[in-house]
């Protein structure tokens, strides 16, 4: 019920065409409008490109270690402020319960 239905082999592909001898002489013509393929082109990089991508790729890694050192400084002074703040909060709170 479930079995999938394949084609019979006869009808799967199409029947190969008869060989046949050509006896002309004359050579076969190639078409007037072949069609086009398309190439793939490799990339050439001229020595300013190479330049030009050293410096781009230095920039960006400049970039993003500035970005995330600066995230990791804006982390740090906050946890210090943090601590800080616990530590007057702490001694407030013990001078505050001693003189009473």
């Amino acid at each position: 019920m479930l079995t999938p239905k394949y084609p019979t082999p006869d009808t799967a592909l199409p029947a190969p065409a008869p060989a046949t001898e050509t006896t002309s002489a004359i050579a076969p013509v190639a078409p007037q409008n072949p069609v086009p393929t398309q190439a793939r082109r490799a990339v050439q990089l001229t020595p300013g490109g190479v330049v030009a991508v050293a410096a781009g790729g230095t920039a960006l890694v400049l970039v993003v270690g500035s970005v995330l050192v600066s995230m990791l400084l804006a982390v740090a002074i906050t946890g210090v402020s943090v601590a800080v703040c616990a530590v007057v909060l702490r001694l407030l709170l013990k001078d505050f319960n001693t003189h009473r």
